[in-house]
């Protein structure tokens, strides 16, 4: 029976095994998300300043490793002339499942370490924060770089992340389970159900990048014999000067002039700034316009939709990527969300039902079209390879790039919302509570039944203004962007020409 578990995941696909690292993440990173905040306010009775402090601190480091790290990963890749021997494709490969596997581990081990006392709750929290970030951040650009790097045609990249989609689906039900054991004054139970994941997500990275690494390994060396027969037959250009490696001022110059990363990177900003808005007003949303409507049953269902419904509607997206192009679906996606957010102002906030399902389908649908950006990256890394004429792409350092420009959307995302709701309404939504994770809707003020139709009129305001100023803003940006149609197949057929026409030149025998 062993043995033939074993042959079966030896026969495995390749896309099945890169998307089920998706797994191991997920099932650990949904978890953090939901409660890391309440543990060290509720149950480690971290202090205010402490607290932000950490926050701060984390925003700032959260922002600069992801091209920190691309940096040190890449750079190698960036000339067009290395000195010594050509960098192939299965040794890019291999490079990023090495870094898989060392950080896989490292990112659940981090994980662990936000759940028992080890050190002051405001110093644990600075480095928890930054610990569990830094390996994460590791794990993703490795993971979202191979994306680019396994594949070059649009199928195949579809294919990898349509089994990254439903196995983060998957992973997504470790939250559903949390509730079961979570329980603040009795934390024993959480902590073993924390292991448990962790144990898992270790096993998972070290199988799943030890079975990538066998198949890639035999690639190589078939590579390396090949290289090794036509060695005396190589002729040498010594003519030709090697070119030095550029510089990090030299990669940010060639990126300015990458006007196709420039339009994506604004457009992505607004993206990054609507996903989290919904994540951090959804139950104000909930508990303003639907509270008194439905029941807490229909609440926790809406909820519980917003986490897995988008990574199985991104299963459909991608099947309709396959059909139409990234392109013309993202496009599609922005004008539906623009759609849906006049249509649910025209009919106002008494619609209960229709308010559901925009609530819902607002967050999911937004939320479905962050996870296929990463194709249109990966369309990036391909266009910066062949203008740049690099010797491999440097897959990880853009998506680096990227997350720079695109993670302050984070930050703003909550600032924006509350200035906005104050600013209408004159209601502090942090007023009690500035520490929960849960944003926080019962006012301070004892007139608080005097305030309720106009926080409420707000928050629908603000429900429907929001996706539609993004919707717009997106559109505009969008239809700069030049990546698609006739230019991205000559792109990809221009990278697959520099990857596979660099064969050593043979002398004519």
């Amino acid at each position: 029976m062993g043995l033939q578990l074993l042959a079966c995941l030896f026969h495995l696909p390749t896309a099945v095994i890169y998307g089920s690292l998706s797994l191991f993440v997920s099932i650990l990173h949904n978890v953090f998300l939901l409660y890391y905040v309440d543990t060290f306010v509720s149950v480690y009775k971290i202090d205010k300043l402490s607290f932000w402090i950490g926050e701060t601190v984390f925003l700032i480091w959260n922002s600069l490793n992801d091209p920190l790290f691309g940096w040190l990963s890449d750079r190698v890749f960036l000339s067009t002339q290395q000195p010594g021997a050509e960098i192939s494709s299965p040794e890019v490969v291999l490079k990023r499942l090495r870094a898989l596997s060392h950080n896989g581990p490292l990112f659940a081990i981090s994980f662990l370490a936000f759940w028992v006392v080890w050190a002051h709750p405001g110093l644990q929290f600075l480095l928890c924060l930054c610990m569990y970030d830094s390996f994460l951040t590791m794990v993703d650009l490795n993971h979202n770089a191979l994306l680019a790097d396994l594949a070059v045609s649009a199928k195949d990249r579809t294919s990898l992340n349509f089994y990254c989609s439903l196995f983060s689906a998957i992973g997504s039900l470790s939250v559903f389970m949390s509730y079961a054991v979570w329980n603040k004054e009795n934390f024993f139970s959480f902590r073993i159900f924390c292991v448990v994941l962790a144990l898992c997500s270790i096993v998972g990275f070290t199988l799943s990048t030890q079975l990538l690494r066998q198949r890639f390994e035999a690639d190589g060396k078939a590579k390396w014999d090949q290289e090794s027969t036509l060695k005396e037959l190589y002729i040498e250009k010594l003519s030709i000067p090697q070119e030095k490696r550029i510089t990090l001022a030299e990669y940010l110059q060639q990126l300015s002039r990458h006007r196709n990363f420039l339009w994506f990177v604004c457009m992505n900003l607004v993206q990054v700034f609507h996903c989290h808005f919904n994540s951090n007003f959804f139950p104000l949303f909930l508990e303003h316009l639907l509270s008194d409507q439905i029941s807490v049953s229909t609440g926790s269902f809406l909820l519980g939709v917003s986490y897995i419904a988008p990574h199985l509607n991104n299963l459909y997206f991608l099947s309709l990527c396959r059909r139409c192009g990234v392109y013309a679906v993202v496009r599609g996606l922005f004008f539906l969300k623009l759609a849906l957010s006049v249509v649910m102002l025209l009919a106002g906030p008494d619609q209960v039902y229709l308010l559901c399902i925009f609530i819902a389908s607002n967050r999911v649908f937004t939320e479905g079209t962050c996870k296929l950006l990463n194709l249109v990256v990966t369309d990036l890394v391909d266009e910066d390879l062949v203008l740049n004429r690099r010797k491999q792409a440097a897959s990880a350092l853009l998506f680096g790039m990227v997350a720079l420009v695109t993670k302050p959307g984070q930050t703003f995302a909550p600032l924006i919302g509350t200035w906005l709701l104050c600013a209408y309404t004159g209601y502090d939504i942090f007023q009690r509570n500035p520490l929960s994770n849960v944003v926080s809707a019962q006012p301070k003020l004892e007139s608080a039944a005097a305030l309720e139709p106009t926080l409420r009129q707000g928050c629908f305001y603000l429900l429907v203004f929001v996706p539609i100023t993004c919707a717009l803003l997106q559109l505009l940006s969008w239809s700069q962007f030049s990546l698609h149609g006739k230019r991205l197949q000559m792109v990809k057929a221009q990278r697959q020409s520099l990857t596979q026409g660099r064969a050593p030149e043979v002398k004519t025998i």
